[in-house]
């Protein structure tokens, strides 16, 4: 987020006739493609300039639920098939999802 606050900066200043730099000299000093320096001047135009990401401290929608992990667990306890096996009949989640959740509760070596 640093780059973003220097990109605002240098974009605030241009706007109030403190520097000579272009919009791709802008660019180019803080790595961002111009395009992207364009909506951001848009954006500081606006007064909608948030330096934190939307999805930050959201849980991913495609998170396994504790309901759904106990679920996995006894099933493949019951079970006496490998691990293939196992999520090919279990084929809702894949097949690391499933290994990685046994692995943890040390079903698996």
């Amino acid at each position: 987020m640093e780059k973003k606050r220097e990109a605002v900066k240098l974009i605030q200043e241009k706007m109030e006739g403190k520097t000579f730099l272009t919009y791709k000299e802008i660019a180019t000093i803080t790595g961002y493609h111009p395009k992207y320096i364009l909506k951001l001047k848009k954006d500081v135009i606006k007064g909608d300039i948030n330096f934190t990401h939307g999805n930050k401290n959201r849980i991913p929608i495609n998170s396994m639920s504790e309901e759904e992990k106990q679920k996995i667990i006894t099933l493949y306890k019951k079970s006496n098939v490998s691990i293939r096996k196992f999520c090919n009949f279990y084929h809702t989640r894949s097949y690391s999802c499933i290994y990685n959740l046994l692995k943890e509760n040390g079903l698996i070596k």
